[in-house]
């Protein structure tokens, strides 16, 4: 039997839409661990600076459910751009007030940028990864998520706190223009779902374009993924002042390279297996990481933590992102995407504030492990899951 040929993945377009959005996320992220700090430092009160994660989280939601209906009927390079040039905007015009509830103003708008354009950039990638390597492909594009995630809040840390918010600025902002300029290079094909779909034929249903039921349980276990990890992004720096580790940045650096060595294999494993073992195999490496990272107080722990945490949580998203995609149509991949991402930022929302609120009563080590037992629940969700459809299966038959 003549065996069918290899799709070509690493195409001009896949490798520039990977790199465009690795500089979008490293030029958003930067942001995120500096920006409480910043709106402090000029007089913002405790409530205000909560204010910066929850109206972001509230701008991102409210955005990709239109942005998913768009997605339904209209070609994507004109969407990146339009996402891309957003993020640019709004990320240089901070600096221009200390008006606290102008910043704030900011924040919401620039959240309302985010949803746009970490949905219309995922589902452009789909469109532009071969259906026979699909897992692989988008392993690889949530690569690129997760090193922006991983990397590039050290070194928002270190800019903010060795230089100036406007030096972050600045560079924040020059990985946006290259991001602009990597994404119009990109050749865009659109799925013939979309182009056979016109606006008129469609009823734009808020909830509709916010939840794609097929999606709705990886989804699910996204927020109890990045629930947990809300607890790491919100203290680890204040972990490390705590505990007198002082290469921090150690842990967000071997993240990043373990998460880069095992994606391929993660991939295939994705293609060939599908996505219920790897979730599981994934949110119990991040599990286990999460134990070694509170207990750490050198930097040799800090380093296995970091390195455990990138193998699970590093191959966790990407593959929850693939597991949704490939279930889902075509012409709703928009819609799925975007509830991922809010998936994401809410559960990231979330655990910032649910373990803010109880370091009022626990250290952060104890914090650290409270949070690793959303991953359980992530590991119990998708063991049921099987089970889930196999219950609505039999009924349907009967």
């Amino acid at each position: 039997m003549r065996q069918q040929p290899v799709e070509s993945l690493w195409t001009k377009s896949f490798i520039l839409l990977i790199v465009g959005n690795l500089f979008i996320f490293m030029s958003f992220q930067m942001l995120l661990p500096s920006l409480p700090p910043y709106l402090k430092s000029i007089g913002a009160s405790g409530f205000e600076v909560g204010l910066v994660t929850a109206l972001f989280s509230i701008g991102a939601v409210l955005s990709r459910p239109y942005t998913g209906y768009i997605l339904q009927f209209k070609a994507r390079k004109s969407l990146v751009l339009i996402g891309a040039i957003g993020l640019l905007v709004i990320t240089i015009i901070y600096p221009i007030s200390q008006i606290i509830i102008l910043l704030l103003l900011f924040r919401f708008v620039h959240g309302l940028a985010w949803g746009w354009s970490t949905t219309v950039n995922g589902t452009a990638a789909v469109d532009v990864v071969p259906d026979s390597r699909l897992g692989e492909g988008m392993g690889y594009y949530g690569l690129s998520i997760t090193v922006g995630m991983l990397v590039a809040p050290s070194l928002g840390i270190y800019l903010f706190q060795e230089t100036s918010f406007t030096n972050l600025i600045y560079v924040s902002g020059f990985l946006g223009v290259i991001a602009i300029i990597l994404l119009f290079i990109v050749n865009y094909p659109t799925p013939e779902a979309v182009k056979s779909t016109r606006k008129e034929d469609l009823k734009f249903s808020y909830f509709g374009s916010l939840v794609e039921k097929k999606g709705l349980y990886p989804a699910l276990i996204t927020v109890m993924a990045s629930f947990s990890y809300g607890s790491i992004i919100t203290f680890i720096v204040i972990f490390g002042e705590e505990r007198g580790i002082e290469h921090i940045f150690l842990y967000y650096l071997l993240n990043a390279a373990f998460a880069t060595l095992v994606r391929p294999f993660a991939g295939r494993w994705f293609d060939r297996r599908g996505p219920k073992e790897l979730v599981i195999f994934c949110s119990a490496a991040t599990f286990v990481g999460m134990w070694v990272l509170s207990f750490a107080y050198s930097n040799i722990v800090l380093a296995i933590a970091g390195i455990l945490f990138g193998i699970g949580f590093g191959t966790l998203i990407p593959t929850l992102q693939s597991w949704t995609l490939s279930i889902t149509p075509d012409n709703r991949r928009g819609v799925a995407n975007g509830m991922l991402f809010s998936s994401i930022d809410l559960g990231i929302g979330l655990g910032g504030v649910v373990f803010g609120f109880l370091a009022l009563f626990f250290e952060i080590g104890t914090l650290f492990q409270l949070a690793s037992f959303f991953l359980i629940v992530a590991i119990i969700l998708t063991l049921l899951e099987g089970r889930v459809k196999g219950a609505a299966k039999r009924q349907f038959v009967s």
